[in-house]
């Protein structure tokens, strides 16, 4: 039946849905074994959430299920599309997908330490960065004891390589 002929009532609302991490066409959606685990965890989440609404036949109902469905998709694309890298313990002293990194600001003196991770993993409060970033990008292929600039909006700012881990 043509939707001209449907009730104003009886359409159903498109959930707006938030976009997951911003990856590039045509880029791998590397990930490390824990990202993987999270990602299916989260996978679980929903479809035990969506469980609630089975059976309910009310708007708010179709408009959650719809949502969650929504997000179900989303996510299912990229565990589908994951390709699992994890550190190899070999490149002891490289900078790698999956390498924790202790570096020192070589201006204040400050240590930092970041782990490079998949773009959903990412999460700069637990010290997790995108592989995609650019700070990420400076330092890969790196190795203990190399010094490197970095550019951000304050300024360039050098580092010295501490651990690789």
């Amino acid at each position: 039946m043509s939707r001209g002929f449907v009730k104003e009532g009886d359409q159903e609302e498109v959930p707006m849905l938030t976009p997951r991490a911003f990856l590039p066409p045509g880029v791998e959606n590397f990930v490390t074994t824990a990202g993987l685990e999270a990602l299916k965890a989260e996978r679980e989440s929903i479809l035990n959430e969506r469980k609630q609404y089975e059976g309910v036949d009310n708007n708010d109902a179709r408009v959650s299920n719809n949502y969650l469905t929504g997000k179900l998709r989303l996510l299912e694309e990229r565990i589908h599309s994951a390709r699992v890298l994890d550190y190899d313990p070999q490149r002891q002293k490289d900078v790698a997908f999956g390498a924790t990194v202790t570096f020192r600001n070589l201006k204040n003196n400050q240590t930092m330490k970041y782990q490079i991770v998949g773009v959903d993993e990412a999460n700069i409060m637990k010290g997790k960065i995108s592989f995609l970033s650019p700070l990420s990008k400076v330092l890969m292929n790196k190795r203990v004891g190399e010094t490197l600039s970095f550019n951000t909006p304050q300024g360039e700012v050098r580092m010295e390589i501490l651990e690789v881990k």
